[in-house]
């Protein structure tokens, strides 16, 4: 699991943590090998305990994914490794952090999208009712499966109904084809419609629509929309500018 996290956590910081444990192991105490290559002063140490001091950045890691590449493919994850690399996404604060990773991973956050669809699985109906109301004061138009858009409007949150894949036409594939959705959140229940959420997965990939199937992905999409609302655009900006303010 190091092999990709400690190159990570390296960047985030400025330190490179394999040849500083190098040193280390040649004989060098921590704290000389810190002292060779913390030049951006990151880290304080006490006693042997070592801190970064990393207060105006927030580096966050994303998997990317094959299956755009890959017509046909089901997103669905498993237990085996299924991820081709990862993003960083970096900046002052979580939301633009994570919009910078979604858009590195060709899955971006429409910033001006109006329409989402939401389809939740029991288990996280109740915590959709909470989502559903925040994307509406971001002036998001509801678009949901008919459980889920029973359980919105009963927690008084207005949702246009829409057809699963197996329940007839026009349903939520037509949708996607004619362009009807800029945002899908699917939190799959893994027991019943299985071939219904594989072609609504399948659809999504072939339109491109930026997809999110937990409720904490789309808790995070709510603070990157946020953000990205204030700053209107992603500014870019060196890593080694990140380092030297902190």
């Amino acid at each position: 699991r190091a092999s990709r996290t400690v190159p990570f956590v390296s960047k985030a910081t400025g330190l490179p943590l394999a040849k500083i444990a190098t040193r280390v192991m040649w004989g060098e105490s921590l704290t000389a090998a810190i002292g060779v290559y913390d030049k951006f002063k990151t880290v304080s140490g006490k006693d042997g305990l070592f801190k970064p001091k990393l207060k105006n950045l927030v580096a966050l890691k994303e998997a990317v994914f094959p299956f755009n590449k890959l017509p046909g493919a089901d997103l669905v994850l498993g237990p085996e490794m299924k991820s081709t690399g990862e993003v960083m996404g970096i900046s002052d604060n979580f939301g633009i952090s994570f919009a910078k990773s979604q858009l590195a991973c060709q899955n971006p956050i429409p910033v001006d999208g109006k329409r989402l669809f939401m389809s939740f699985s029991d288990a996280d109906k109740k915590e959709s009712i909470a989502l559903a109301h925040e994307f509406v004061k971001l002036g998001y138009e509801i678009i949901a499966t008919s459980g889920t858009a029973k359980a919105l409007a009963a927690g008084g949150v207005e949702a246009r109904t829409v057809l699963k894949v197996s329940e007839g036409r026009p349903n939520v594939e037509d949708l996607f084809k004619n362009k009807e959705v800029d945002l899908a959140i699917n939190t799959p229940d893994g027991k019943r419609g299985k071939d219904d959420a594989k072609r609504l997965r399948q659809a999504v990939l072939g339109n491109k629509i930026p997809y999110f199937t937990t409720v904490a992905a789309a808790n995070a999409t709510l603070q990157a929309l946020r953000e990205l609302k204030r700053a209107k655009e992603l500014e870019p900006k060196a890593l080694q500018d990140y380092l030297s303010a902190q």
